[in-house]
């Protein structure tokens, strides 16, 4: 099998980094429980695998993505392209603008239910995506289906998860990272308030004293907000700073 590095190397490196970054993005931010951005990288993916497809159908490939005025109809006009693999011509063409639409109105629409509906949506999203670039390896290299998949898998691979989590039980993998950060950490990975006495059982932290410290300090910085019943949400700047310190620590992460 040819060495994932090479997975995507008849694509210009302006399409190939972008492609395998913004994939590993979006497993990244749905191995962290991160609905929103994994639904958002779903747009940019959309974007350059469109780029792709127009360049194969054409013979030339442009060095950078671009992004149509029209996707929708910048889509339909892929399929015209009869000298392409059927995937290429109907089957991709068809499965972009779903992935766009999650992007464009992601949590609008849901009404009710028990899960969830960025869950939902982001989870659509990394399965449409996973297929799209098994399908992309497909034809660029001309393999089978088997091990065209297991070259995506391999570019998939991350190290251990920062959160591990069974049932309603979540644990921070890295024990060397301060109580503050752990605890924004773990908020910003829920898609729903936690209660107090949850997050602390979640932290392993015995000094209770010192963790109720940590909360008002996280809230006098705006970083989380806490309600009258014990409930704490994270707040827009707390998820920025997680959102550096993941990059500062450039972790990878398995889904």
């Amino acid at each position: 099998m040819i060495p994932s590095s090479s997975a995507f190397a008849p694509l210009p490196p302006g399409l190939r980094t972008p492609l395998v970054d913004e994939y590993r993005s979006i497993i990244q931010n749905y191995a962290e429980r991160r609905w929103g951005p994994s639904e958002l990288s779903g747009g940019r993916f959309c974007e350059i695998v469109y780029t792709i497809l127009q360049g194969y159908a054409s013979g030339v490939y442009p060095n950078a993505p671009s992004k149509p005025s029209n996707f929708l109809n910048a889509c339909r006009q892929l399929e015209t392209q009869t000298q392409v693999p059927r995937s290429f011509q109907i089957l991709i063409p068809r499965m972009l603008p779903a992935l766009y639409e999650v992007r464009n109105n992601r949590g609008v629409g849901h009404v009710g239910g028990d899960v969830d509906p960025n869950h939902m949506d982001a989870t659509a999203v990394v399965g449409m995506c996973n297929w799209i670039m098994a399908e992309l390896v497909r034809v660029l290299h001309a393999l089978g289906t088997e091990d065209a998949q297991a070259l995506v898998d391999v570019l998939a691979d991350r190290e251990v998860p920062l959160v591990w989590q069974m049932g309603d039980v979540k644990r921070v993998l890295d024990p060397g990272l301060s109580l503050h950060d752990q605890v924004l950490i773990l908020l910003t990975s829920s898609p729903s308030p936690v209660e107090t006495d949850m997050l602390w059982e979640w932290t392993m932290y015995k000094n209770r004293t010192y963790f109720k410290k940590i909360l008002r300090k996280a809230e006098d910085e705006r970083f989380i907000y806490i309600s009258p019943d014990g409930n704490i949400s994270v707040l827009p700047p707390g998820s920025a700073y997680v959102s550096k310190l993941v990059q500062s620590m450039n972790i990878k992460i398995r889904n």
